[in-house]
């Protein structure tokens, strides 16, 4: 396969990003990688491999580490992977715009509320924005795996015409949307979604109850994202109920993993400590929470989650107050 002519930046060494990184060069596609850790960068240049962060995968060679961000500033497509409440610190320290920034990152803004697109235009105005979001355990597109996502772009079919034949491979396919609140929104709730699926699975309430769990969550998503412009089909599509899919089923998720440690009666610092991934969703829940309460938005799985990453209650009464909600119809808003 012809490789293409650009080289692609990749911000943020972190399972994901090296991951995008790897499956970008598996047609020999030149891919600079902007990495923290010095530790980071010399192994991938040195071994093709990130033992801190994704071991398990063998990299290209024609992905090319750096820890120098002045470095990614000239390149025409920028991918950036960096966790959610560092991206603003780390697209500042770029100084100019690339053409296309794709962010890559799930969550929403501690202290803020923005979503991501609303960080980067601040941070670097001038970018076209598009999301790129849906069902990706890391270490399965390192390896070739099948993966499709959604490609929101903000700059319309122009920018998806630009971008679509830059990002795709054959085992990586992106679908097209324009809608990128929808597609932010639906990878930053999916985060705290897969928190309360991991607590019942650490509970051992079954399987009949993660499936309703999904389900009374999707509902919370879409009642979220509606009431903030984003439309239900998107919701409904990988970006949304794809990725709650994957992220609340297996321990390959960070956000579950941390869910099943509470369930587990772990607390959260238990559970969160020496860890060098993020999960994004215990950033995201007392935001999201927040944001909800001055809707006038009922999000009973996100409160309950909330709670359990504070330590209010165990997750043992959480449960049990949840399964005492006023019986109501399936359709409305509870």
């Amino acid at each position: 396969m012809t490789a293409h002519a650009a080289t692609i930046g990749v911000l943020g060494g972190g399972a994901w990003g090296t991951a995008l990184a790897q499956a970008l060069a598996s047609d020999g596609t030149a891919v600079r990688l902007w990495a923290r850790e010095p530790d980071v960068v010399e192994a991938v240049n040195t071994q093709h491999r990130n033992p801190l962060f994704l071991p398990s995968a063998e990299l290209a060679r024609s992905i090319k580490a750096t820890n120098q961000i002045g470095d990614m500033a000239a390149l025409p497509v920028l991918l950036a992977v960096v966790p959610a409440q560092h991206l603003g610190r780390v697209l500042a320290g770029l100084g100019q715009p690339p053409q296309d920034l794709v962010l890559c990152a799930k969550g929403i803004e501690a202290g803020t509320g923005r979503l991501m697109a609303d960080v980067a235009q601040a941070a670097l105005p001038g970018a076209e924005i598009a999301v790129l979001s849906g069902p990706t355990f890391a270490h399965e597109v390192a390896a070739g795996l099948p993966t499709a996502v959604t490609l929101a772009c903000a700059g319309g079919e122009a920018q998806w015409q630009r971008l679509a034949p830059a990002l795709s491979r054959p085992t990586l396919r992106p679908y097209y949307s324009d809608d990128v609140i929808g597609a932010e929104i639906g990878g930053a709730v999916k985060n705290v979604l897969a928190i309360a699926c991991g607590v019942v699975d650490g509970l051992g309430l079954g399987q009949n109850a993660r499936a309703a769990l999904i389900a009374r969550g999707y509902a919370e998503m879409t009642r979220f994202g509606l009431s903030r412009g984003a439309r239900a089909e998107t919701l409904a599509g990988l970006c949304g109920l794809g990725d709650l899919v994957l992220t609340c089923s297996s321990t390959s998720s960070r956000n579950f993993a941390l869910g099943k440690a509470l369930g587990e009666g772990q607390s959260a610092e238990q559970a969160l400590a020496g860890k060098s991934s993020v999960a994004e969703g215990a950033a995201t829940a007392p935001v999201l929470a927040d944001l909800a309460a001055r809707a006038g938005l009922d999000l009973p799985i996100v409160n309950a989650v909330c709670r359990l990453l504070t330590g209010e209650a165990p997750a043992r009464q959480v449960v049990a107050e949840l399964l005492s909600r006023p019986l109501r119809a399936e359709g409305e808003s509870a």
